[in-house]
């Protein structure tokens, strides 16, 4: 007999045959709470976004404010400021708009999270075997899905003002994931001010006192150039600046921030990326602690 089957003939250490299939079984159950943890996402992203059918008047901001500000910047200001370097002002201004409305997530979310909290969902849904983080994720994505809806309608304003995209189809692409990669960490940190909040009032008061000044501090509407020192440096670090310098590198668009020595103006790209990375991996973990220390009451 060769040692080959000697070794094959030997007794199995006690509980080696078990450890296999106990392994396979816990595999097999992480995927299935995985499965339905996404589920549960799908379901209630599904439900904020079905919500807007019985009260359409909840996306007036996401379809009208692009629309008023591309009009208001695009025919009131135009002829009033002037670009470092010259260029289209119109070219210029659509990337800052899409960048003020996907930071502008954060007021829906913060919004719509003190709403649930106050009318007993939350409560209703602590009873149903479903993932803690569900419920934020599935609020998050609904926010976000609005947002995109609103940057399509200030694209298509723009394009109506003779907006022209001069990027290659990769620039376009690169410039939606990073606008898509803000807008979902604006929306995580609305949600977090919505479990802090103690209402849908204090929630839309605190989101305005810092959506307003990050948008109108930002190279959104004018270049930073125009702005005094010490603001110019706190706009070129801003993530609304960045978020908008990259999409018009991304665009083809004119960029006078390329010409700034601030490092977030000189990578754009980079630091939009770092910056939307950054606030997701603070502000998931920070929420779901809210969320679960709140409704732990």
């Amino acid at each position: 007999m060769s040692a080959l089957t000697d070794l094959a003939l030997l007794p199995l250490e006690p509980g080696t045959a078990a450890a296999q299939p106990s392994a396979r079984t816990r595999l097999s159950g992480a995927a299935s709470s995985l499965g339905w943890a996404l589920s549960d996402v799908g379901v209630l992203t599904w439900r904020a976004l079905a919500r807007i059918a019985s009260t359409p008047e909840q996306v007036l901001n996401v379809t009208v404010q692009p629309v008023v500000l591309v009009l208001l910047f695009s025919y009131v200001f135009d002829g009033a400021i002037k670009l470092p370097g010259g260029g289209n002002y119109r070219d210029y201004l659509i990337a800052g708009v899409i960048a003020v409305n996907m930071g502008a997530a954060a007021q829906g979310a913060a919004i719509s999270m003190a709403v649930d909290q106050s009318t007993g969902l939350v409560d209703r849904l602590r009873s149903l075997p479903m993932s803690r983080v569900a419920f934020i994720a599935g609020r998050t994505l609904a926010d976000l899905l609005t947002t995109v809806l609103a940057a399509a309608v200030a694209a298509g304003a723009g394009l109506a003002v003779g907006w022209r995209v001069h990027g290659s189809p990769a620039g376009i692409v690169g410039a939606a994931g990073l606008a898509l990669l803000f807008g979902y960490s604006a929306a995580w940190a609305g949600a977090c001010v919505g479990m802090l909040a103690r209402g849908p009032e204090a929630a839309q008061a605190v989101g305005l006192t810092v959506i307003v000044p990050l948008s109108l501090t930002s190279n959104a509407f004018i270049a930073t150039t125009a702005m005094p020192g010490w603001l110019q440096a706190v706009a070129d670090w801003n993530p609304v600046s960045v978020l908008a310098a990259a999409c018009r590198q991304r665009l083809g668009n004119p960029n006078p921030a390329a010409a700034i020595a601030a490092w977030p103006m000189r990578h754009p790209e980079v630091a939009s990326a770092a910056w939307s990375l950054a606030l997701l991996a603070v502000l998931i973990p920070v929420t779901v602690w809210l969320y679960v220390r709140r409704n732990r009451r």
